[in-house]
């Protein structure tokens, strides 16, 4: 995929026109996956760059709390850099400000189409507890099922808390442990107790399962979205 750089509205000469020519190659290439039903890692690039983009226009203050951590500190030094530039040169700042508000618009519009495809899969996720779940659920395994109804794809997953502009988020880190056929032998039950016993550092693990009858790209799409619907199903109904 042609990417952007962290800073690539402020890279070398600022030209509406060539900036334009690669923001839209770069937003084209997007789409096509989106055309394939695939979202990651290309839904979370184009936001991190529209983060971006409105960080720098609102202000400069808000520079190093507002960009992600993935930007160097040399890279944080040009853009504050460039923004006192800005400030005092009309031309550069008319310039840039009709690169920035070009490229939100056209950014935004993208996001747009990945959350529509984000939001379709989510409404057509269906979670549910296997057996009984202990009050402690911030380690266990999740199921994953599509619209093949073949397979059943287990992951170990394990939440984590933490916190950033004082609010709080829950992250979660899977780990893909097998695959089995769906029968009658491999039931969620049977696979829930064959983990329990060969796999003794979760005796008493939470289990999910997570269906859906859609057939999309698993590790670009219902993984991803998996993963983040089953944060937000254990917050909603813990103790």
């Amino acid at each position: 995929m042609s990417n952007l750089s962290e800073t690539w509205f402020a890279d070398g000469y600022i030209d509406f026109e060539q900036k334009k020519y690669a923001l839209l190659a770069y937003l084209q290439q997007i789409t096509r996956y989106f055309n394939e039903n695939k979202l990651y890692p290309q839904l979370g690039d184009v936001i991190f760059h529209y983060n971006n983009l409105v960080a720098f226009k609102e202000n400069k203050q808000f520079l190093q709390q507002q960009f992600p951590k993935r930007l160097t500190a040399i890279n944080m030094e040009r853009l504050q850099l460039l923004y006192e530039q800005m400030i005092a040169d009309d031309e550069l700042m008319q310039e840039l400000e009709s690169i920035i508000h070009y490229a939100i618009h056209k950014m935004n519009g993208t996001i747009r189409e990945g959350t529509e495809i984000y939001e379709f899969v989510e409404y057509n996720l269906n979670i549910s507890p296997v057996g009984l779940i202990p009050l402690d659920t911030r380690e266990g395994y999740f199921f994953l099922c599509d619209g093949r109804y073949q397979d059943t794809m287990v992951y170990e997953y394990r939440l984590s808390i933490f916190e950033r502009h004082d609010e709080k988020y829950r992250g979660i880190h899977t780990q893909y442990i097998d695959t089995y056929a769906k029968n009658l032998v491999d039931s969620c039950e049977n696979i829930k107790i064959s983990l329990i016993r060969q796999r003794k550092k979760l005796p008493n693990p939470a289990v999910y399962r997570v269906e859906t009858n859609l057939v999309f790209p698993v590790n670009e799409t219902l993984l991803p979205i998996a993963k983040r619907c089953l944060v937000k199903y254990i917050a909603n109904n813990a103790a």
